[in-house]
């Protein structure tokens, strides 16, 4: 009996912390559905934040507190403004001050700083005078300010800049590229950053900088296809790690990689290629955009549907597309996040799932992206 309570009590916690819910707004309030599309907590709400970390942010009285994935208070409405928890703090703003709280509303102790930062994966900026450094979870300093300027960390990545010049650091603040380039990649890859030093565009990897012959643009890399996409006299083709042309620039546009598949613009019409160049999909779409990790993709002729990778219409070309909240969804893919594809219509708001089908049937006012807790 107790090794049997033991797994249900495993059971109950697994469930509750892998479920995803979406905030969706109905009659004016806002609620929160599952994946099967049930509500699980009922629109009741003037104000509300999608789930971060297993807690939303909710408006009561005009004022701010946090409910847990059960609709229940866990901390209550006593705030003027909220953000989303990351790293375990969000910033709140009481009697016009920022600090940063943890789940019970403890306060974090931090060092003196001119302005409050969101944490993100694991640090947050602190600013003193004209520079900006890194603050950690325990409040206390990872690096002392010593940048101009820091850009929003990716994947334990950021781009940081002194003067004219950009490099790039860790979240421990390490210098991963010195700072020495006119231009930088904002996504750090195992395939390389791209950076601009005098009048070449090239791709920074493994501590050299491969120069791409007449690149006059260049995109951060992919996933893992080992291919981004750079601009030449105009024309767009596709460069590996050592700064070479994989695929020569013959197109007007183009888009990542993924599943094996890039989009591609001849002319003014959109289609697909692999990564020897040859033409899979046919030109034919007014836009196009990369495939999921599902194996779908939006395409446009007046209005946005998917297709698959044989090229084979899975929702038909009739609704708006949108990327969502990427720092929630953890990509910048539009269309599908996850399971679900959220789109709009002239009735509302919607999920569809990859067979096309219209979850629980239903639209909304507002809806916002499936969030894991």
């Amino acid at each position: 009996m107790k090794r049997l309570l033991t797994l249900l009590t495993l059971f109950s916690f697994v469930f509750s912390v892998a479920q995803e819910l979406a905030l969706v707004r109905e009659n004016d309030l806002f609620g929160y559905i599952n994946t099967s599309g049930e509500y699980v907590i009922q629109p009741q709400y003037e104000g509300a934040k999608s789930f971060s970390e297993g807690y939303a942010a909710v408006e009561k009285d005009k004022m701010w507190g946090y409910i847990n994935t059960k609709g229940d208070w866990a901390i209550e409405p006593t705030y003027d403004k909220v953000k989303y928890f990351n790293s375990g703090y969000a910033l709140i703003l009481k009697e016009d001050r920022w600090r940063y709280i943890d789940p019970t509303g403890k306060e974090l102790e931090v060092p003196s700083t001119e302005k409050f930062y969101d944490f993100e994966e694991g640090v947050a900026f602190i600013r003193q005078g004209d520079k900006i450094g890194l603050i950690g979870t325990d409040g206390k300093m990872v690096l002392e300010p010593s940048y101009d300027e820091i850009k929003s960390f990716r994947d334990g990545y950021a781009k940081v800049r002194n003067g004219e010049l950009w490099g790039m650091i860790d979240n421990k603040g390490k210098v991963v590229i010195p700072v020495e380039y006119e231009e930088i990649g904002n996504t750090w890859n195992e395939s390389g950053v791209y950076g601009k030093k005098g009048d070449s565009f090239g791709i920074i990897h493994n501590g050299s900088f491969n120069v791409i012959d007449g690149a006059d643009k260049v995109r951060n890399f992919h996933g893992n296809s080992g291919l981004t996409y750079a601009g030449k006299d105009k024309m767009t083709g596709f460069v590996n790690s050592k700064g070479e042309w994989v695929i020569q620039p013959i197109y007007k546009k183009a888009r990542a990689f993924s599943n094996g598949l890039a989009p591609v613009a001849e002319n003014k019409d959109w289609g697909f290629i692999n990564k020897e160049g040859k033409k899979v999909i046919d030109f034919q779409y007014k836009d196009a955009e990369v495939f999921s990790e599902n194996g779908l993709a939006p395409v446009k002729e007046k209005d946005w549907g998917f297709i698959d990778t044989n090229g084979n219409l899975i929702i038909p070309m009739e609704y708006d597309i949108t990327a969502g909240f990427a720092f929630l969804a953890g990509n910048n893919d539009k269309g599908f996040l996850g399971e679900y594809a959220r789109l709009k219509s002239k009735e509302g708001w919607g999920f569809f799932n990859t067979k096309g089908e219209l979850l629980g049937n239903k639209w909304y006012q507002n809806a916002e992206p499936f969030v894991k807790n």
